[in-house]
């Protein structure tokens, strides 16, 4: 990470659902940039600061982004307490990947839909608030575009902002795909890590087998298939292995029941 402050073109606030969100444009290797600050970010949603930030040092794509940038407070009470004015702060081409690695289900349940709806309006909101009039692509507004004025920074963050947005709605349509086969292959295979495990499966068998014994003596018949039929009927699941984990004492019940009921006795 690049220590050096750097020193804004234009800064922005937007109001994004009641917060209010600072962006600055710099000039960042021959190229503008939007440079969102971070820490205002977690402390709206209640994550924790330190952490956030070593996560961004660890991830080998943030860390190679974030910068430090003079941020003018324009708040009384924050321009009151003085300080380092000086921000951590993301560009925002990468601050949706930021907003994607917070675990919405580690975040107080009270916050988590703060935390969800900035995951998925956050540009839309800021785009709208920035851009003003309509864009236009004609060869000689291009021509203008080379102008360093207030409107021309202004329209290359609209610009980038809208881009932004794009990527964000065809990310979230990839992750809406995989979800969805996930949820297809656990409808399949089952979910393992909800299911009995090796050892309570065994400990079902050795009951299904005691009471099969037991109910073939009074029957004469083979009795395996007719009480793992009535197991699986009964917890509607299609093979003993699946059997959730919650409902093992259950099923357990169920089966101890059933034998004691066939012989007086309990199976083990």
């Amino acid at each position: 990470m690049d220590d050096r402050s750097l020193v804004p073109l234009q800064q922005k606030e937007v109001i994004f659902y009641g917060d209010t969100l600072t962006v600055v444009l710099v000039q960042m290797e021959e190229e503008t940039h939007i440079l969102v600050p971070i820490r205002p970010i977690c402390e709206n949603l209640g994550v924790d600061w330190s952490g956030q930030r070593q996560r961004i040092n660890r991830d080998p794509v943030l860390s190679k982004w974030v910068r430090f940038a003079g941020i003018t407070p324009t708040n009384p009470k924050e321009a009151s307490k003085g300080g380092n004015p000086n921000m951590l702060c993301l560009p925002l081409d990468y601050l949706s990947g930021f907003l994607f690695g917070i675990n919405a289900a580690r975040v107080k349940e009270e916050l988590r839909e703060r935390l969800i709806t900035y995951q998925e309006r956050c540009y839309k909101v800021l785009s709208e608030a920035m851009q003003e009039g309509r864009l236009t692509t004609s060869p000689d507004f291009e021509d203008l575009l080379t102008a360093n004025t207030e409107a021309v920074q202004a329209y290359q963050m609209a610009l980038a902002i809208v881009k932004l947005a794009r990527n964000q709605i065809l990310t979230e349509a990839r992750l809406n795909q995989h979800e969805q086969r996930i949820e297809t292959l656990e409808s399949q295979l089952g979910d393992t890590g909800r299911n009995v495990t090796p050892d309570q499966a065994s400990q079902v068998s050795q009951s299904v087998k005691a009471v099969a014994l037991a109910l073939g003596k009074k029957t004469g018949r083979n009795e395996f298939g007719a009480v793992y039929g009535e197991l699986y009927r009964k917890f509607g699941i299609t093979g003993y292995k699946m059997l959730p984990a919650r409902r093992f004492d259950e099923a357990m019940k169920f089966l101890t029941d059933w034998h004691e009921n066939l012989t007086g006795t309990l199976p083990f």
